[in-house]
């Protein structure tokens, strides 16, 4: 792949590296990774906004209601395994058929978990409505499918996300044609309920076919108990985490429903999916980048803290890129892509585009939560975060609606990832680091 763009990745990543992860797998692993997110950005962004015009914004509103109630407790289907599993696999790749086996299983158990958990609380949250109760079950069920994403863990370890991107891809673009069917053939919110968790169906079922031809059998993994535990002991905090953070990222959809209506979430949605649309960018790096620091803090503590410091001013300045020319041209923005219908949704996503910038931070030193096992740290902090955010929806959205929970989301994610890292001694050289990161890198 042509990956001259790379030139503009810090400069470790440049650099002749030692060892598994050489600058030329690095940089093709991103190029792979860009490319996917790329193409999601590119064509699921235009089609996701036909079906926001097409159902208008009390209806759009019912189906992102859904997704965000199935989101909340996505965290449950994964434990918090990912980090800890990718950085087993560095470590200890000859025990990679029982690290992924005992994932598999764990994942398979969550995910069973985490469905009846959604089915029994859409029946309590809204008991007296049969539509929302039955787009919810529908969005779950995809959920079942999450175990199989063990297998992106695999490559993830091995720098080798273009397997992953084309299964992934592969079910992405025939989804995309039976969502653009859908709204040709002018069909009902739960059709593209149905299309969610058909996705998600279809990528399992291509990241294992993959899996397969790379000459890796499923009948080879190999579950063992003590492994579980082991992975469960470190993973729980992480669990808790992924739960708080999901929280403060998407209660503020399911309280704008019981607080102001299915409209008002259609237009908060349009607006978060813009602004949320960018956070693929740290993703792509830091997965990437998160083999090749692990090694680093092998050789060097020195070395290892100067890329992370490097890796941080770089994603905030990308997010600065982002937030400062989308909050200013957010109205008009919504205005042409969505049309007049969502045109008071402009000021949610000038609020809440900002919020990049701190889920740009705490994606850029995850690899130091896991390298430096200070899960119980990120736990206490997304708690807080989530308290802060269900207390701030609580005053904000009867005042100011959706801009209210914009608002709420921007100071949540603040206080999570960045002001919280200030509280505790073990994470304070961190907030350091990304007080000098905020202010451009120029605090000596």
């Amino acid at each position: 792949m042509n990956a001259s763009w790379l030139k503009y990745l810090p400069g470790f990543l440049l650099e002749k590296l030692k060892g598994r992860y050489r600058l030329q797998t690095i940089l093709g692993n991103s190029g792979w990774l860009f490319a996917d997110k790329s193409l999601r950005m590119g064509g699921g962004l235009l089609v996701m906004i036909w079906i926001a015009r097409y159902l208008g914004p009390a209806s759009f509103g019912q189906l992102s209601y859904a997704i965000a109630f199935v989101a909340l407790f996505g965290a449950i289907a994964t434990l918090g395994l990912d980090g800890i599993v990718v950085r087993e696999l560095v470590r200890d790749p000859e025990k990679a058929d029982e690290i992924l086996g005992s994932a598999f299983f764990l994942r398979l158990i969550g995910s069973c978990l985490a469905v009846l958990t959604m089915v029994i609380a859409v029946r309590l949250v809204r008991a007296d409505d049969a539509e929302a109760q039955t787009l919810v079950a529908i969005v779950a069920i995809g959920t079942f499918f999450l175990a199989v994403d063990v297998v992106d863990l695999w490559f993830q370890s091995r720098v080798q996300s273009r397997y992953t991107v084309m299964a992934r891809n592969a079910a992405f673009l025939a989804m995309l044609l039976v969502r653009v069917m859908l709204i040709l053939t002018q069909a009902g919110v739960a059709a593209f309920a149905w299309a969610a968790s058909a996705e998600l169906a279809l990528a399992a079922l291509a990241l294992a076919l993959s899996y397969r031809l790379r000459g890796k059998a499923w009948s080879a993994l190999q579950p063992r108990l003590a492994r579980m535990r082991a992975l469960l002991a470190e993973s729980w905090p992480l669990l808790v985490s992924g739960m708080a953070v999901l929280v403060y990222m998407r209660i503020d959809q399911v309280m704008l429903a019981a607080m102001q209506g299915e409209r008002e979430v259609g237009l908060y949605a349009a607006a978060v999916r813009l602004s949320e649309m960018w956070y693929v960018i740290p993703t792509v790096i830091v997965s990437s980048v998160m083999p090749a620091l692990t090694e680093a803090r092998a050789r060097s503590e020195e070395l290892y803290y100067q890329r992370l410091q490097t890796l941080l001013n770089m994603l905030v300045r990308v997010a600065y890129l982002v937030a400062i020319p989308v909050s200013l041209f957010a109205a008009p923005l919504m205005r042409l892509l969505y049309g007049e219908p969502y045109a008071a949704a402009g000021m949610v996503l000038a609020v809440h585009v900002w919020s990049s910038v701190f889920v740009f931070l705490a994606v850029a030193y995850s690899p130091w939560i896991f390298n430096e096992r200070r899960a119980h740290y990120w736990m206490l902090q997304t708690v807080l975060g989530a308290c802060l955010n269900v207390l701030l929806n609580l005053w904000l959205i009867p005042r100011h609606g959706a801009v209210g929970c914009a608002i709420a989301t921007l100071l949540a994610q603040a206080l999570a990832t960045w002001l919280a890292n200030g509280l505790f001694a073990p994470t304070r050289r961190i907030f350091i680091m990304q007080t000098k990161s905020l202010l451009g890198g120029v605090v000596p």
